[in-house]
């Protein structure tokens, strides 16, 4: 009996990978230019995971560009600590190249990813981004900057550059913020600074007096007296996860929002904090008013 042959299968249609993940009308190019995208054009599992790490950020702050545009017709960035400003290129490129009254602001204090960045806003035509070489302290008095910001993000600025960005933001009347610490010390080496004084004052001084402990503890309770700051200004606090940012294990977000009403009892709680803990040195930076 003559067997017969399975019809052969028919070819699937070739899937383009990029069509998958890149989103309508953004820029090629810039994605090479912030090795996001091979220069080939190629998108590579290390790229891939990037490409969606950077989506994931992108998800927390769209809201808030919604929020300032549905309020009125301009919007004003500014992204301290920006780096090679991935952060800046990537929300202009998706939400704002076509919003004529936004307008993005790259604080840097490194001369090559400041010229770098200005290059190729340049060269990819996004009119509407501006580098500046200060710090983030400095950019509180530069007449570079407009009075007012609608939205400040810091992502991994080190240390007390953090609490600069909250100086600015609070000086800004920002509408959002957006922070992800990094590298929190201060609080830690006060705490190391007092151990001996504190271990007669209150037996708290236990959770702090390994160093190990010194520096997970510390890094933690910066945070939470940033988060009573914000609060005692009038913002609405959200504590989460970035999961998977730059693989970093600094992975907290928090991200304010100005309501108008302060929480009642942020700045005594906070003032508690710091005595407790002996930590009264620290009044200046997180009760010091504007």
């Amino acid at each position: 009996m003559k067997r017969t042959r399975p019809a052969p299968t028919p070819k699937t249609a070739y899937a383009d990978p990029l069509a998958e993940v890149l989103r309508p009308g953004q820029s090629i190019e810039l994605l090479k230019e912030l090795h996001i995208l091979t220069r080939d054009g190629k998108l590579n599992q290390d790229s891939r995971r990037k490409l969606k790490q950077v989506y994931h950020l992108c998800q927390f702050i769209e809201p808030l560009l919604d929020d300032v545009l549905s309020r009125q017709d301009t919007l004003t960035l500014a992204d301290h600590g920006a780096g090679k400003s991935y952060l800046g290129f990537i929300l202009y490129d998706l939400y704002l190249k076509d919003r004529a009254g936004s307008h993005i602001y790259g604080i840097e204090t490194r001369d090559e990813l400041v010229e770098k960045s200005r290059e190729l806003a340049a060269r990819l035509d996004f009119p509407r981004m501006s580098f500046l070489n200060v710090t983030v302290a400095e950019s509180i008095q530069s007449e570079q900057l407009p009075a007012s910001i609608d939205i400040v993000t810091a992502l991994h600025a080190c240390n007390t550059a953090t609490d600069d960005a909250i100086q600015f933001a609070l000086a800004k009347q920002a509408r959002h913020i957006v922070l992800v610490p990094c590298c929190q010390a201060e609080v830690a080496a006060v705490l190391r600074k007092h151990k001996n004084e504190s271990f007669g004052k209150t037996a708290l001084s236990e959770i702090w007096r390994h160093p190990i402990h010194t520096r997970e503890f510390g890094s933690q309770l910066t945070n939470v007296l940033r988060c009573l700051q914000l609060e005692s200004h009038g913002y609405q606090v959200t504590v989460t996860e970035l999961v998977g940012w730059e693989h970093s294990l600094k992975n907290e977000l928090i991200v304010a929002t100005q309501t108008g009403t302060a929480r009642r009892n942020a700045r005594e709680r906070l003032q508690q904090i710091l005595q407790e803990l002996n930590l009264q040195e620290l009044e200046e930076r997180f009760l010091a008013p504007l």
